[in-house]
């Protein structure tokens, strides 16, 4: 219980709700992981097992945190097939600046699994009794009989086999609780930083984020509403063989302006792409090259490209 209250206060201070979700997902693989698939070997393998349960998961969730992320597929998705030089300086900030954002937000879940699991003690002791290259000294002042170092996970009742494993239980702990307050700091900084760099006031950020949020959630009901309707014409037409009614949809070039990354202006008031789109196409000066923009926003902005509204 302790664990999770601290994986939900983790999950409170992040930026969406997409990684308060991978959190709570975090703390309850933890919980399943660390009672009921973990069990360590006692055997000359604890370290590597030890490690191993401490940061595979955490890589997998990383991972996981890349593919969840819509950030991710905007930059990737017809990047081959683009004409702007990829090799160039502007285009290589650009790229690191947009990984950035998206590994701060893809590194949430693994530092919780970690951060957890260290709380819990269970991996750390594991691994730490796996080798005798740094706890000569414990053994020592505890008197413990460090010939069965491998065996006191299993075996406490070896003479200061207790006594080691609540200092090793002690160390593990430790080092959760700075790594939990490392994030917390880090986070508090970097929001600080993206808020006094901000190109706009709070409450205009409030009405962006109100918007984007709501472009985001339409997008998707438009989208399957304009599909099934194409999809229900094409099957109507195809087992009446009737000719197929008229449905206008958008086209490659219209879908391509309004898939890039938004990059902010403060000379005009747009507030995505779509928005850009729309107002541009109104004025009559739609051009491929003018909208589409893969460069970074502000920090502050990070929700606009992925639809995802900070805490």
């Amino acid at each position: 219980m302790d664990k999770l209250k601290t994986v939900l206060s983790i999950a409170s201070k992040q930026t969406n709700l997409g990684c308060g979700l991978l959190a709570l997902i975090t703390a309850g693989g933890e919980q399943i992981f660390s009672s009921a698939v973990f069990s360590c070997p006692c055997n000359d393998q604890n370290f590597i097992y030890g490690i191993v349960f401490l940061l595979v998961p955490a890589l997998a969730l990383l991972l996981l945190g890349y593919i969840l992320n819509k950030k991710t597929w905007k930059l990737l998705t017809g990047l081959c097939y683009r004409k702007e030089k990829l090799c160039s300086c502007k285009r290589l900030k650009v790229t690191v600046t947009i990984l950035f954002q998206i590994s701060n937000t893809a590194l949430v879940a693994p530092s919780t699994w970690i951060a957890v699991a260290l709380l819990s003690g269970k991996y750390y002791e594991c691994l730490r009794t796996g080798t005798t290259a740094f706890i000569s000294d414990l053994c020592n002042k505890t008197k413990a009989d460090c010939a069965d170092l491998q065996k006191f996970p299993c075996d406490q009742d070896i003479k200061g086999a207790g006594e080691v494993m609540l200092a090793l239980k002690a160390e593990s702990q430790i080092l959760g609780w700075l790594l939990i307050a490392s994030i917390m700091l880090t986070n508090l900084l970097l929001s600080c930083l993206a808020r006094c760099m901000s190109p706009i006031s709070y409450l205009q950020l409030r009405f962006w984020r109100s918007y984007a949020q709501e472009e985001c959630r339409l997008m998707d009901s438009y989208v399957e509403k304009h599909a099934k309707e194409l999809a229900e014409r094409n099957l109507k037409s195809f087992f009446d063989q009737t000719v197929p009614e008229a449905i206008v949809t958008p086209s490659n070039q219209d879908w391509e302006k309004i898939s890039s990354l938004y990059k902010f202006s403060a000379k005009k008031q747009y507030y995505s792409t779509l928005h850009r789109f729309v107002a541009c196409k109104e004025h009559g000066s739609v051009r491929l090259g003018s909208v589409v923009s893969h460069d970074n926003n502000p920090a502050v902005l990070h929700f606009v490209d992925d639809g995802r509204i900070p805490m």
